[in-house]
């Protein structure tokens, strides 16, 4: 009987030893990182938000082509045309003026001509149209300043087209004392505006009365 009792006895220690608690055999569990845990938090807060964003986020239009604008198309413009304003306030496009040439202005009566009291003459003076316009009917010399001498002016016999070159008179009567006399004439366009010649000069007779 005393030997079972010493087998039985080892096989129950045997059994003690080998189911010992739970606490006396398996390793105790880590305490967990609680810096690490807030920087993994944080880490997946920010990758939600680059996701968030990226969803949102509208997408650019391609950049322009970069072409250049179309030139303007050149415009031919007119150079503006001088006026002036006649007695009634019209402003009058000036078309219209001549010169001369001082070698073959004065057809007759040559300054300083000689002239008896009272003598009648007519004065000639040539001259050339160099404005834009055709001198016609309507045109004609007109006083404009200095002793008249009771002068008239002879009409235009013919159209004078610009470039041309015309003989425009005037007749005259001498004063009856004696003395020197200068009358000064230009010409007139049928809309009452008088034009100008070489630099703004007008026509003249210059005579001497003896």
């Amino acid at each position: 009987m005393k030997p079972k009792v010493i087998i039985t006895a080892s096989i129950v220690a045997l059994l003690i030893v080998a189911c010992g608690s739970p606490a006396a055999t398996q390793p105790p569990e880590p305490t967990p990182d609680v810096a690490a845990v807030r920087t993994s938090a944080a880490s997946t807060v920010v990758s939600q938000f680059t996701l968030t964003a990226a969803a949102f986020t509208p997408t650019q239009p391609p950049p322009p082509t970069n072409t250049a604008p179309p030139e303007p198309t050149a415009t031919a413009t007119q150079p503006p045309v001088a006026v002036v304003t006649n007695a009634e306030g019209t402003n009058i496009p000036l078309r219209d003026k001549y010169s001369w040439d001082v070698a073959t202005v004065d057809v007759t009566v040559p300054d300083n001509t000689i002239m008896s009291p009272g003598q009648e003459f007519v004065k000639t003076w040539k001259i050339k149209n160099i404005g834009i316009g055709t001198w016609g009917e309507g045109y004609k010399m007109i006083f404009s300043y200095g002793d008249k001498m009771d002068g008239v002016a002879q009409p235009l016999t013919a159209a004078v087209a610009p470039g041309e070159e015309v003989e425009v008179s005037v007749a005259f009567k001498a004063p009856s004392l004696p003395g020197t006399y200068q009358s000064f004439w230009t010409l007139q366009n049928p809309n009452g505006v008088a034009f100008q010649g070489n630099d703004g000069k007008v026509l003249y007779v210059l005579i001497i009365v003896q």
